[in-house]
């Protein structure tokens, strides 16, 4: 008797959640970025919630939550109700790095989230503040290392932490880093002169260098971007073997229905193929990604393991 009621509240369960599935969303969705208002990840959510709310007509309301590296976004998305309408729009700190840079997280990045499909892969661009006395990868390193400890780099994501760690490891200069909230309120202590250097996101460095508040030295990938194709790679400007990118992808939390996840894949996944999303990829020298969610699931396991090995190679002990 116990076993013929629960297969019919599981029957009942199942048809409940296909029934919902199938009119979401019917009502506003909550995408959480887990840096500042204007970073990259942010500009991307409200480009992707423009889509959403196009193709839907339901609204998509950006709700940004920096601070403790990318911690209190993500920790507070894992705790979320489980129905689709809370969606973590992040990239490889929350979901691949902090694991490796910290002793002790407030959620799991593998246990706490279901995978729902990734969403973009870009470069970095190193940039440095106009009053230092550098005009080249080069003059940089060799300034750096004629006066260290003298120069400090910021950070405001893993992705831009590491770039720094790498960059300081491959050419043996001493730069102090310096932690930020997210990499916007960095880049405003760049131009301002408190730091004098930074490896950030395209869509956070490139408007600042081509308004003239910084100069910008070369970007982070093996390739030039077309964006700033005058920029040499760090690689080829004389750290020989340098590369650094980031990615962004979209997760839910863990009991999340199956096909909710796979509603909300297949929302993201057209949104992110809009006229929208792609005019803020193109803009800002982002490649287009999309995935399933179990195809997410594999790359990020694949990607921590990438993460791990190049946070410990430059040193870098957990906090």
């Amino acid at each position: 008797m116990n076993r013929m009621r629960r297969a019919i509240l599981a029957s009942a369960i199942l048809a409940a959640t296909g029934a919902g599935a199938q009119t979401f969303p019917d009502r506003p969705i909550t995408f959480v970025v887990p840096f500042a208002a204007g970073s990259a990840t942010d500009q991307l959510a409200r480009a992707l919630g423009q889509a959403v709310t196009d193709a839907t007509k339901q609204a998509v309301v950006v709700d940004d939550k920096p601070g403790a590296n990318a911690f209190i976004g993500a920790q507070f998305v894992a705790r979320a109700p489980k129905d689709g309408y809370t969606v973590l729009i992040t990239t490889n700190t929350t979901h691949a790095a902090n694991e490796h840079l910290f002793k002790k997280l407030p959620y799991d990045p593998v246990k706490d989230f279901e995978p729902v499909t990734l969403l973009s892969q870009g470069a970095q661009i190193l940039v440095v503040n106009n009053d230092l006395p550098v005009h080249s990868v080069q003059d940089l390193v060799k300034f750096a290392k004629a006066h260290p400890g003298k120069l400090s780099f910021g950070y405001g994501s893993s992705s831009s932490r590491i770039a720094g760690e790498l960059f300081k490891q491959m050419t043996g200069a001493y730069i102090v880093g310096i932690p930020y909230r997210s990499n916007p309120p960095a880049v405003s202590d760049l131009i301002g002169g408190q730091i004098q250097l930074m490896i950030t996101d395209m869509a956070t460095g490139l408007p600042q260098a081509k308004a003239g508040k910084v100069k910008a030295l070369g970007v982070s990938t093996t390739k030039r971007v077309s964006l700033a194709p005058e920029l040499p790679t760090i690689a080829e400007a004389g750290v020989k073997g340098y590369e650094m990118s980031f990615w962004f992808a979209a997760y839910v939390p863990a009991g999340t229905p199956a096909p909710v996840v796979a509603k909300l894949n297949d929302m993201l996944v057209k949104a992110n193929k809009s006229a929208t999303v792609s005019s803020f990829y193109a803009q800002n020298g982002f490649e287009t990604l999309t995935s399933t969610p179990d195809e997410l699931r594999k790359f990020q396991s694949a990607e921590s393991q990438k993460w791990h090995k190049i946070i410990t190679s430059s040193g870098i002990e957990k906090e």
